[in-house]
């Protein structure tokens, strides 16, 4: 298991924990879904020393506490048989555009939160582009054009080409690979992106916030050497939800995805980075790089949110380095 990889499933398995232990109440019927990434989890987080588990432990804690105060449904039940349930998820919900990690669900309520847990990282997808994948039908379900193929098609015969002759081929070994591999690709996303938006309306810049961000509503936990960050990214309307007479702590506005995008440009002095800015405040960045040391016919992107609207509801828990 990669190092990035471990560390992930380690704070997936701690924040379970947490909720577990804060939630196991006489008055609140807990069960834990040991599935297989559950335990997947639990290896990885077993793997650390006690030094570690416990600063996993200690910002996972934080965490679980804040979203007790303002998820009141965590500890409040109907009755006895208004089960809580834990989950770990496995990854595959994130191809489907589902990106959390660990739920707590009560199916009697019809009801559930999930938390994105990160650990030291922001981007939000790591996407690839070929000559056999279809960005805007993967995407937005709206099919790249004809003319965006045909553009790529060269740029990515040519990769094919230096692989089949040399399947140890490097990156290193194309002469000025910006101006000849990326920027090529670069303009024929941004073309194609550009299009797609302006002939299908607002639904293309909304299907791009929730593939990149997620369709379903989530709290993104950060865990950082500082502390701990949390944001809710309450676009549907489903999170910070009253029990009865129980109101949460803090309120968790929700969020207005965009109705257009407004433009496409690159970052500024670089040759691998588009700048995209949308309505409402969004703005995101896509910056393309082989994956490989080897030569590949394919290409893949670093998808970061540079800026999300100001009703994005952000909490920040900084814990000691003791």
């Amino acid at each position: 298991m990669a190092e990035q990889v471990k560390t992930g499933k380690a704070f997936e398995y701690a924040l379970l924990k947490e909720f577990y232990n804060r939630l196991n109440t006489k008055d609140n019927n807990l069960q834990v879904i040991e599935s297989e990434p559950y335990f997947t989890a639990k290896k990885a987080y077993e793997s650390f020393n006690e030094t570690e588990q416990g600063r996993y432990n200690i910002v996972s804690s934080s965490a679980v506490n804040f979203l007790i105060d303002i998820e009141p449904r965590l500890s409040y039940s109907l009755n006895k048989e208004d089960i809580l349930q834990l989950e770990i998820v496995s990854d595959s919900y994130g191809q489907k555009g589902d990106v959390r990690d660990v739920l707590a669900i009560r199916l009697l309520q019809k009801w559930e939160i999930g938390v994105s847990a990160k650990n030291n990282h922001r981007a939000v997808k790591h996407s690839r582009l070929s000559q056999t994948i279809n960005f805007g039908k993967e995407w937005l379900g709206i099919p790249c054009s004809e003319e965006y193929f045909k553009e790529i098609e060269p740029i990515f015969t040519l990769l094919k080409n230096k692989r089949s002759e040399n399947s140890k081929a490097l990156w290193s070994e194309i002469d000025n690979m910006h101006e000849v591999i990326y920027k090529p690709i670069l303009n024929a996303f941004r073309n194609e992106l550009m299009r797609l938006g302006s002939a299908n309306g607002s639904i293309v810049s909304q299907k791009l916030v929730e593939y990149l961000i997620g369709n379903k509503d989530f709290y993104k936990i950060i865990k950082s050497k500082k502390g701990v960050e949390i944001q809710a990214y309450n676009l549907h309307g489903t999170l910070n939800q009253s029990i009865k007479k129980i109101e949460p702590k803090a309120k968790a506005p929700k969020l207005k995805l965009p109705d257009r995008l407004i433009e496409l440009v690159y970052k500024k002095d670089s040759t691998t980075t588009l700048v995209l800015a949308l309505s409402e405040g969004w703005q995101i960045s896509f910056r393309i790089h082989n994956a490989s040391s080897r030569i590949e016919p394919s290409l893949k992107f670093d998808i970061n949110l540079v800026s999300t609207p100001h009703t994005l509801f952000t909490n920040h828990i900084f814990i000691s380095e003791n």
